[in-house]
Order: C-alpha cells, then sequence, then structure tokens
C-alpha cells in the first residue's frame, strides 16, 4: 500500500515537473519564432518600403516627362500664334497701304475722267460745228446725206449679188447633172443587193412519200382540214419526197409550212390536232414577225422605234411589192439612203431610219382608201415620229408636199431600187391584187367570217358561221358571190365558189 502511494505521488510529481519543463521549452521556441517573425517582418516592410519609394520616383519621372512635353507643346503653340500674329499684322499693313494706294489711283482716275469729259464736249463742239459747215456748202442735211449714201451701197450690192448669183447657177447648170449621176452611181455601187423575187408557191419536203398517205388522211380529211385552216391550197402530186404549198399570201404559206413540219414531226395527224398546232404555229409566227423587225432595226442601227413599227417592219417579210419582196426593199432603201446622205452631207441616221419605214402603210391588213405613202406618213405621226421622216414617208410618191430634203433622198432611193433589173414583176403583183379582191369582195356579205382564195384564184371557199346564216342562205350566197363576181372583176376561165356552214359542239369533262 505504502508502495502505491510513493509510485502514485512520484508520478504526479513527475507529471508536474514534465509539464513546468514542456511549458518552458515551449515558451523558449514561441520567443525564438516571435523574434525570427519579427525580424523577417521588418526586412519585408523594408522592401515594400523599397518597392513604393522605386516606384513613387518612377511615376513622378513619368509625370515630369509628361509635363515637360506639354510645356513644350504649349510653347511651340504660343511660337505659331506669335508668328502668325506677325504674319497677319504684316497683311494688315499691307493692305492698308494698298488701300492708300487704291484711293489715290482713284482720285487720279477721277480727275482724268474730268478732263476727258471736258475735251469730249469740246470735240463734240467742233464736230457740230464741222457738219454745219458741210452742210452749209453741200446744200443738204447730215440724214440726207445718209439716205443717198446708203441707196448708194443698196444698188451697187444688189448688182454685185446678182451678178454673183448668176454666176453660181450657171455653174451648177453645168455640174448638177453631173454630180447627181455621181452621187447616184457611188450609191448603187455601194449597197450589194440579193435578189428579192417572191414566188406564190413554197415546197415542203418530206423523207418519205409514206407521209403523203398520212397527211392526206382517210378520204382526205386531213388535207381539206389544214385547207380549210390555213386558207393554203396543197397539192400532193408524184413530185418525189415533196408537197408544194400554194398561195399568194406568205403569212398563210409560212404557217401551213411550220404546221406540217409540226404535225409530220409529231406523227399526229388528224383534223382536230391540226386546228390546234395551225393556232399555235400563228402565235409562234407573231412572235417571229416582231423578232425579225427588231433584229432588222439592230442590223440597220435604227433605234427608238415604237413596239407597233417594229412589228410592222417584221412583218414586211411576209408582204411583197410587184414581187419584190417588201422588206429587202425597205432594208436596201435604207442603205442606198445613207449613202446617198452621207455624200450630200445630210445625217445618214435620219435617212436611213426614213428609208426603212417608207413603205409601211403596206404592211396593214385594213387597207383605207389612202394610197400607201400617205397611210404610212399617218402611220409614222401616230407613233410620234419626227416631221421631217413623217414628210419623206408621205411625199416619196409625192401625193404631198416635200418639207424636207430627206424626202427627195428617199424617193430617188425607192425608184432606184424598185427600178433595178430583176427586181420587180408586174405580173404577180396584178395576179396578188386580184386574189385579194377576190376575197374582200366575199367577206363583204354579213354572216361570212373568213375567205380563201385558192387554186390560183380559180376557187373561193368562204365559210360562214352557222349561228348567223341557215343552210337556204347558205345555197343562195354562193350564187349571189358568183354573180357579183362576174360583173365587178376581171379573171381568166371560171372560179369556183363554195361556201362551208360548218356547226361544232364542244363540251368539256371535268
Amino acid at each position: 500500500m505504502t508502495e502505491i502511494v510513493i509510485s502514485a505521488v512520484c508520478f504526479i510529481v513527475g507529471a508536474v515537473l514534465s509539464y513546468v519543463l514542456f511549458r518552458y521549452v515551449m515558451k523558449a521556441k514561441y520567443n525564438s519564432i516571435l523574434k525570427e517573425a519579427e525580424a523577417e517582418g521588418e526586412v519585408i516592410k523594408k522592401n515594400k518600403l523599397l518597392e513604393v519609394k522605386e516606384k513613387f520616383l518612377n511615376k513622378k519621372a513619368d509625370l515630369e516627362k509628361e509635363v515637360a512635353a506639354r510645356n513644350q507643346k504649349i510653347q511651340q503653340g504660343e511660337n505659331r500664334l506669335k508668328q502668325r500674329e506677325l504674319v497677319i499684322n504684316q497683311k494688315h499693313d499691307e493692305v492698308q497701304r494698298k488701300k492708300q494706294e487704291a484711293e489715290a489711283v482713284k482720285e487720279n482716275l477721277e480727275a482724268q475722267l474730268v478732263i476727258i469729259e471736258k475735251k469730249k464736249e469740246d470735240l463734240d463742239k467742233l464736230q457740230q460745228q464741222e457738219i454745219q459747215k458741210l452742210e452749209t456748202l453741200s446744200g443738204l442735211s447730215a440724214e440726207e446725206a445718209k439716205e443717198r449714201l446708203v441707196e448708194s451701197l443698196k444698188e451697187e450690192a444688189k448688182t454685185m449679188a446678182q451678178s454673183y448669183i448668176n454666176d453660181i447657177m450657171d455653174d451648177a447648170k453645168l455640174t448638177a447633172n453631173k454630180e447627181a449621176k455621181k452621187i447616184v452611181v457611188q450609191s448603187i455601187q455601194r449597197v450589194a443587193t440579193e435578189t428579192a423575187i417572191e414566188n406564190s408557191v413554197t415546197v415542203f419536203h418530206i423523207e418519205s412519200d409514206e407521209i403523203k398517205g398520212r397527211i392526206i388522211g382517210r378520204e382526205g380529211r386531213n388535207i381539206r382540214a389544214l385547207e380549210a385552216a390555213t386558207g393554203i391550197e396543197i397539192v400532193v402530186d408524184d413530185t418525189p419526197e415533196a408537197i408544194v404549198l400554194s398561195g399568194f399570201d406568205p403569212v398563210r404559206r409560212e404557217v401551213a409550212r411550220l404546221a406540217l413540219h409540226q404535225l409530220v414531226t409529231d406523227g399526229r395527224i388528224h383534223p382536230a390536232r391540226i386546228e390546234e398546232v395551225v393556232n399555235k404555229v400563228r402565235k409562234q409566227l407573231e412572235e417571229e414577225i416582231i423578232e425579225t423587225g427588231k433584229r432588222t432595226t439592230i442590223d440597220l442601227g435604227v433605234h427608238g422605234l415604237h413596239p407597233e413599227l417594229i412589228r410592222m417592219i417584221g412583218k414586211m417579210k411576209y408582204r411583197s411589192s410587184y414581187g419584190q419582196n417588201l422588206l429587202q426593199h425597205a432594208r436596201e432603201t435604207a442603205n442606198l439612203c445613207a449613202v446617198m446622205a452621207s455624200e450630200l452631207g445630210l445625217n445618214p441616221k435620219k435617212a436611213k431610219r426614213a428609208g426603212l419605214l417608207h413603205d409601211i402603210g403596206k404592211v396593214p391588213d385594213e387597207e383605207p382608201e389612202l394610197p400607201h405613202a400617205l397611210l404610212g406618213m399617218k402611220l409614222a405621226e401616230k407613233y410620234k415620229e419626227k416631221p421631217d421622216i413623217c414628210n419623206a414617208i408621205g411625199a416619196h410618191h409625192d401625193e404631198t408636199e416635200m418639207t424636207s430634203l430627206l424626202a427627195p433622198i428617199v424617193q430617188v432611193c425607192d425608184a432606184i431600187s424598185g427600178a433595178r433589173p430583176g427586181a420587180r414583176r408586174e405580173i404577180v403583183e396584178a395576179y396578188i391584187k386580184r386574189l385579194n379582191d377576190l376575197e374582200q369582195l366575199a367577206m363583204s356579205y354579213p354572216g361570212v367570217t373568213k375567205t380563201y382564195a385558192i387554186q390560183a384564184g380559180r376557187e373561193l371557199r368562204v365559210i360562214v358561221g352557222a349561228d348567223k346564216i341557215d343552210d337556204k342562205q347558205t345555197e343562195s350566197l354562193s350564187g349571189e358571190i358568183a354573180k357579183k363576181i362576174q360583173d365587178e372583176m376581171t379573171y381568166p376561165g371560171q372560179v369556183k365558189i363554195t361556201v362551208i356552214r360548218e356547226t361544232r359542239a364542244v363540251s368539256f369533262a371535268k
């Protein structure tokens, strides 16, 4: 028991001593660490102070430099201002000096003007005195003397002018004919033309004779439908690989040719398809007419024409004048006009424009009683062409007075184009006119919708509206037209009049 107590006491004493010792050691270590930290803090503090001081000095140096630069700029600005002020002062002094000089010159001029006015008055007085002396010596006043002098000069000028005019006229009479021939020959030589004769038939080539049977159709229904739709006589004979399209109207022949081409290419040939293709081709031909007109104006360099005039120019391709293709004739006349105007020193562009449009009155389908030259002039006026162009169109057959130099040029060039060998055939023109008259005569009856002259004018097909004429009237109409043709027209042989009245019922399944 005693040993246990002693052991416990010893343990407690050891623990107390150990705690005291440990506390002493820890306090010494803490003091040592604290001193080291304080020393290190002092060092850091000194380093930071040095850094701050260095930055401050750098900033101060930069600010001083900036202030110095600004001061320098301010100084330079002040120097410039002083220099400018000096220049302004110098200019001001110079202006003042010039102003003084100008005032001095002005005073001098005013003094000289006074002297000049005085001298002028003295001269006027002396002139009046001299005039009075001359009037006294001559017995005439100044106005009378002027009148006599003017009359004398007038008579002398008239005599000289008349003599000069007579010399010019004599010289012109001697050389005018020669110069005119020279200009015409040069114009003809400088224009190359191709044959412009139009025929009344078109040959349609086919690949084989088997197609002829398909074109004719069962009992001839296809060829009858094609002739009725186009107004062209289709001749299918023994000619190998060819079908002849006969008709006086080139537009109809072209419609028939294009329609045949499409039908043969497509292979479907029957009456309904024929009518559809013919209507489609008519629209295509109208577009081609406009395109031809545009291409012609571009080729000739004629710009700014009204679209309707361009369409008429394109339609010239399918018109003829005494067998001469109208478009070729117009192009030839335009080129001749341009050459001749250039030789005479006139405007070639205007001359070419007038030459191209001179026969525009032959194009409209509706032919009033006006001659084609006057009709062409009215059309040109309607579509805002210039007065000299309109006059040249209207006067090229002397049907109105010529008011510009373009008119005789167009007249001469039109005659050159039409009169050259092989250009025209009178017989063809008379034939076409007879067929036109034949169609127009039948169209004058009420109820008639279409007329076609075929078989070279030996047959006239008249199509009437089923809702306007009945069967009995159809029979009598044929006789009436035949009697009127006998009374009013001259023609070889006999003319067969066929009146066609057709009723159609059309409906659509939707």
